[in-house]
């Protein structure tokens, strides 16, 4: 089959914050961003979030959808299946940036498996139906909700922009980067590197979004996605540093809430509205 010219070329999601990405053949997307997406959350003892910014390790958990529950693996450690919270589960107050929810806590055997790979304290809390997150009114419509991400229901990064970093960083004798760098959910080919700065409006697969926002970088994107450890050529960020610096700071890729919910699926034409 020939794809069109400008499609999705691959999709990713993640169940568990901060933990490893699955590539996935479609997302199902809801108000919230992709079903399943980012609906987990480690935190420490007082609610506020943990992520691999302080915590590289963080990216060799693997976790995966089970119903509403979670399958987390990691090596060396015996796989744990997680149940949802039951409805008289304990909750807590989690803080994630400037945002505070109340959401419920997963079971004791969750917090005893992060707590022992990650070697600190940590809980695990759930996003349920109860929980209300709005994204920042500045750049969304009121009603506007979003999971535990940083900010946004979706991330969108044209594969042409990593192509484009990586012949920077090779020209530099520095090693290459992956997708996995940036987490997004949204991998767009057939477009010009950063192409995306410029969208406002598009549709893909049936399903409108808006782009309300450039993603602003920090030293997430230098931890290794294989090794869980942050670079010590603070790389791709210093190059980064070079040709995305605005005055909100790095950026890389472009942030999207949906106007509808449907499903996406790789090889689907990206219509760009405005």
């Amino acid at each position: 089959m020939r794809l069109p010219s400008l499609h999705l070329h691959a999709l990713h999601l993640y169940p568990l914050k901060s933990a490893a990405g699955l590539s996935v053949d479609a997302l199902a997307i809801e108000p919230r961003g992709p079903r399943f997406d980012r609906r987990w959350l480690v935190v420490d003892a007082d609610g506020r979030f943990v992520t691999a910014r302080a915590v590289p390790e963080l990216v060799l958990i693997r976790a995966e959808p089970d119903g509403d529950g979670l399958r987390l693996s990691a090596p060396g450690l015996p796989p744990l299946a997680v149940a949802p919270p039951s409805p008289g589960a304990p909750r807590i107050a989690v803080t994630v940036w400037k945002d505070q929810v109340d959401a419920p806590l997963a079971d004791a055997a969750a917090h005893a498996w992060l707590s022992a790979w990650l070697q600190r304290d940590v809980r695990l809390a759930w996003m349920d139906a109860d929980v209300r997150r709005p994204v920042d009114p500045a750049y969304g419509r009121d009603g506007d909700e979003v999971s535990f991400a940083d900010g946004y229901p979706l991330l969108l990064v044209s594969q042409a922009a990593v192509d484009g970093l990586n012949l920077r960083l090779a020209a530099a004798g520095r090693p290459p980067v992956t997708m996995a760098h940036f987490r997004p959910n949204l991998v767009v080919a057939g477009a010009d590197a950063h192409a995306e700065d410029g969208w406002r409006r598009l549709r893909i697969g049936g399903v409108a979004f808006d782009a309300v926002k450039p993603c602003t970088r920090c030293v997430f994107t230098t931890v290794d996605p294989a090794l869980g450890k942050r670079r010590d050529d603070g790389e791709p960020l210093e190059t980064l540093k070079a040709y995305r610096r605005t005055p909100a700071g790095v950026t890389f890729g472009m942030n999207l809430i949906a106007r509808g919910a449907g499903t996406v699926r790789a090889g689907d034409a990206v219509e760009v509205l405005d």
